[in-house]
């Protein structure tokens, strides 16, 4: 992903925020990505000493990794398709559980250019937070290219957490 050096800046500060909002809580964080491809990951090992609150990160980018690494129901992928609140929410819990966090974020989305439908169109990401027990989720329609629909994702994973925590 090439990002504007005042959009890394963002990343890099948002993702210090959480650091130390984690750490004050001695909670430690894993992530579940999908259509970011890793990029929240990226963006919290991009701060010194992340290895205290940061366990991990998979990514799990088709149906069959999402059931296999993170116990998201054959089912449920069927029925809803991996862009939705179900899928994140599993996405969610599983990465929390495979890591042993306090928290995780997970991500699943379309971001283009193709692979949209009029249903879930370019832009749909789905976000789930586990927090301490308890998941959140929200759908986000994003607009832009590729590279814009992963930034906001991203940013919009990573202000989540705090907002919740």
């Amino acid at each position: 992903m090439t990002l504007s050096v005042l959009q890394q800046n963002e990343l890099i500060q948002i993702a210090d925020r959480l650091g130390k909002r984690l750490s004050a809580n001695d909670f430690t964080i894993a992530t579940a990505e999908s259509c970011t491809g890793g990029g929240i990951a990226q963006a919290i090992t991009a701060i010194a000493g992340s290895s205290a609150w940061f366990e991990g990160g998979i990514i799990t980018y088709s149906n069959r990794m999402k059931h296999q690494l993170l116990a998201v129901s054959e089912d449920v992928l069927i029925e809803h398709g991996a862009v939705s609140q179900l899928v994140v929410e599993a996405m969610a819990h599983g990465v929390a559980e495979v890591c042993d966090s306090q928290v995780s974020v997970a991500v699943s989305g379309v971001a283009g250019p193709g692979g949209g439908s009029a249903e879930k169109p370019v832009g749909t990401v789905w976000i789930g937070w586990w927090i301490n027990g308890q998941l959140f989720s929200e759908c986000h329609r994003y607009d832009g290219d590729r590279e814009m629909v992963r930034y906001q994702t991203i940013m919009d994973a990573l202000a989540g957490v705090l907002g919740r925590l």
